[in-house]
């Protein structure tokens, strides 16, 4: 079993640096920086080469862009307004010749194809009557950790377990629900960036059998609601690039999308490439 995921705080004389280490996926991830920008990818490098990282991503800078270039990193995603309104770019360097490679791509490219050709509908369908819809607290948090265990084998984030579900609430996810017949059946969550005023819209999961009746929509659309709420208004979301359905919902409900990141993550039953989309909800 790998090391549970962490964030490391680095301060330096001429830089600071936040890094997650995600062994799970064998990734590393830059979430915040400051300072001299080669010190910064030399110190993330060594980090990348003790855990025996595949990928390195980097949230950057749009005023960083040529120089992250020079510096053998590739774009992959934006995220616009993601830095209290500036916009984030998703660099990416791979450190394997496996982790680069990838044969969907164009199957993947289609399906985005395929999304920007249905009509553009934010219009939501509400569910039976017998569909209740609530804001998950803690007391779901055994149910949830059950929900995401039957509908993916493999998960980037220890979401099986019921802790590592309240852990994620006490740090201010916010999880939105619907029950039915007195169990979850669907679900999706928020996890908040309050310093720069972002969300990221994930965890979504619905029970096969329960599909038919646009459930994630819903929750997403309410899930926008609440961070509307607390002052958010950049929402993103991270989709499997061969899941139709999600995609699709994403589109109709005003998302953008902006790049995919290359086998991203384990996910559903594989490593998977992600697709990225934006939405920005002061203008909903």
């Amino acid at each position: 079993m790998s090391q549970p995921a962490s964030s490391m705080f680095i301060e330096d004389s001429e830089y600071f640096l936040e890094v997650y280490n995600d062994p799970f996926n064998k990734r590393i991830r830059v979430d915040d920086y400051r300072g001299n920008l080669k010190l910064i990818l030399d110190k993330t490098e060594k980090i990348v080469h003790k855990n025996n990282a595949e990928k390195l991503i980097m949230k950057g800078r749009k005023e960083d862009t040529f120089l992250l270039f020079e510096l053998g990193l590739q774009p992959e995603a934006i995220v616009d307004r993601y830095y209290r309104g500036s916009d984030a770019y998703f660099f990416a360097k791979y450190y394997t010749p496996e982790r680069k490679r990838n044969d969907h791509w164009m199957t993947e490219d289609g399906i985005i194809r395929s999304v920007y050709q249905l009509a553009a509908s934010s219009q939501l369908v509400r569910p039976p009557n017998d569909y209740v819809l609530k804001k998950a607290d803690l007391s779901d948090a055994a149910e949830l950790a059950a929900l995401y265990s039957r509908v993916f084998q493999i998960y980037p984030t220890p979401l099986f377990e019921p802790e590592y579900v309240k852990k994620t609430m006490h740090e201010g996810t916010v999880y939105f629900v619907f029950f039915h017949q007195g169990k979850i059946v669907s679900a999706a969550s928020a996890e908040i960036n309050v310093l720069y005023k972002n969300a990221e819209l994930t965890d979504c999961a619905t029970l096969t059998e329960y599909r038919k009746y646009g459930l994630m929509k819903v929750l997403l659309y309410e899930l926008e609601v609440e961070l509307k709420k607390q002052g958010i208004f950049c929402a993103y979301s991270i989709a499997r690039s061969q899941s139709f359905g999600m995609n699709a919902a994403l589109y109709q409900l005003g998302y953008g999308y902006r790049g995919r990141l290359m086998n991203n993550c384990y996910i559903y039953d594989k490593l998977e490439n992600m697709n990225m989309w934006v939405k920005h909800l002061v203008d909903c």
